[in-house]
């Protein structure tokens, strides 16, 4: 039997932070700034960011997204997305002479060069993360080869590096504790493996999974928005079930099934739902499921405490930002 409506969901609790991380909101701002500065159409090589709503947004706006530079037309403008590329890639788009914006993030980009610097003293790789994943295929592009993929910790025994040299680097949206778990494991099988100064896994992944550890115990049920697409909104969706709630994503609010609701309930009473969203998901998408949920009886709508976030990485020079040296070099470091 169907629960009333007027009385199935009582709070909404909001994770905090959640949704836009700063790269995401960089690489999206230097598409609308190359529409503004030089008109459509503008070619973004694989989606900006992985998110349905932001991907059709530009595209309205007059963003063209490809997959293969031979679908660029000459003298076109080109931006690589957050993602970033491979070596490949960037000679290829230089050859054709394209005029490129790079939208890699930042963080992404310290991958990148750390992976170049050890390269250059000997160094060979272990890259923790999901193949097939773009970020995974721009990083593990920066060496012809040398670097080897692990998925999981069954993977790293299969790993036969030609040196003694050996490093490891992260996708920047993987689950902390997976990773945790499969770097344990790569310096069980090689004890001198070299780790970064930092962790790659960014600050805005870490935070968001953080803040579903403190929501996920204290509610009924998780709402994740973000695409399927999405590495780091699919972390947390995995990461409220492995505490324990039932959890959904969602790319859009008419994704929202009442039926979920109904089958959290428990004795009649009201829910308590938690709602995150992913780093690359905007926040008119979680204004829409909080409307739904009003809609379906949520009367209250709390806000956590948590991490403020006051990341914020400058634009590629000529898109009308200042440069690095006027804001101090930028900020990278968690906030």
């Amino acid at each position: 039997m169907t629960a009333n409506t007027d009385t199935l969901v009582g709070e909404v609790l909001l994770a905090e932070p959640r949704g836009f991380c700063a790269g995401v909101d960089r690489a999206i701002e230097i598409v609308e700034r190359a529409l503004t500065k030089f008109g459509a159409p503008i070619y973004v090589r694989h989606e900006i960011v992985h998110n349905t709503y932001v991907v059709n947004d530009l595209k309205a706006k007059g963003a063209i997204f490809i997959e293969d530079l031979a679908e660029v037309p000459p003298g076109a403008t080109l931006v690589f997305s957050a993602h970033g590329v491979s070596q490949a890639v960037r000679r290829e788009a230089a050859e054709r002479g394209f005029s490129v914006f790079d939208a890699t993030c930042p963080l992404v980009n310290k991958v990148h060069i750390e992976v170049a610097k050890l390269a250059k003293e000997g160094y060979e790789f272990i890259m923790i993360g999901h193949k097939g994943h773009p970020e995974v295929e721009g990083t593990m592009g920066q060496l012809n080869e040398g670097i080897y993929l692990v998925e999981d910790v069954a993977d790293v025994a299969a790993v036969r590096p030609r040196g003694t040299k050996l490093a490891v680097v992260t996708q920047t949206t993987l689950s902390v504790d997976d990773a945790a778990e499969i770097l344990a494991e790569v310096k069980r099988c090689f004890p001198e493996v070299r780790e970064p100064k930092q962790q790659d896994i960014c600050y805005a992944t870490q935070n968001r999974q953080d803040a579903v550890k403190v929501l996920a115990p204290t509610v009924d049920l998780v709402i994740v928005v973000g695409s399927p697409t999405s590495s780091n909104s699919n972390r947390l969706r995995e990461l409220a079930q492995r505490l324990g709630t039932t959890a959904f994503m969602i790319d859009a609010a008419s994704d929202l099934q009442q039926q979920w609701l109904d089958d959290a309930r428990r004795d009649g009473q009201p829910l308590r739902v938690g709602l995150t969203a992913g780093a690359s998901a905007p926040d008119i998408l979680v204004q829409q499921v909080i409307a739904r949920l009003k809609a379906l009886g949520a009367g209250a709508v709390r806000k956590m405490e948590g991490v403020k976030e006051t990341v914020h990485f400058p634009l590629p020079l000529g898109l009308g930002d200042k440069s690095m040296a006027e804001l101090g070099g930028g900020s990278s470091s968690r906030s």
